[in-house]
């Protein structure tokens, strides 16, 4: 079991997520969240409003997926979200030692879904 976490620009998040679901991928949490990178004090036009430099928005998914999804996961989210500008995001992945479904008491890749 794994626990993908990515950062990805805004615009793209439609795109990523629709290609998660064609790989049957269905359960995916998502954040809007503010950081910064490599682009760092370059300032950015999203949607038409100038963003500072310092902090700027992106999202983060959460995924977690059994080992069979991870490779599956990995590359939608690349197809997706890849602009080839800087700023395009990350992909973490991370192992996962244990998984519960708070509804049944299921546990491991059984509670995953």
């Amino acid at each position: 079991m794994k626990y993908i976490i990515a950062i990805i620009q805004p615009d793209r998040l439609d795109l990523v997520l629709d290609l998660l679901e064609k790989k049957e991928i269905h359960l995916v949490t998502v954040s809007n969240v503010m950081g910064r990178g490599r682009q760092k004090g370059i300032a950015t036009v999203y949607r038409s409003h100038r963003e500072a430099g310092s902090l700027l928005k992106k999202v983060k998914l959460e995924i977690a997926v059994n080992d069979a999804y991870v490779q599956p996961a990995v590359d939608a989210i690349l197809e997706g979200a890849r602009t080839g500008e800087i700023g395009d995001g990350k992909i973490f992945i991370l192992d996962m030692r244990e998984c519960l479904r708070v509804r049944t008491g299921e546990k491991g890749n059984t509670a995953i879904g």
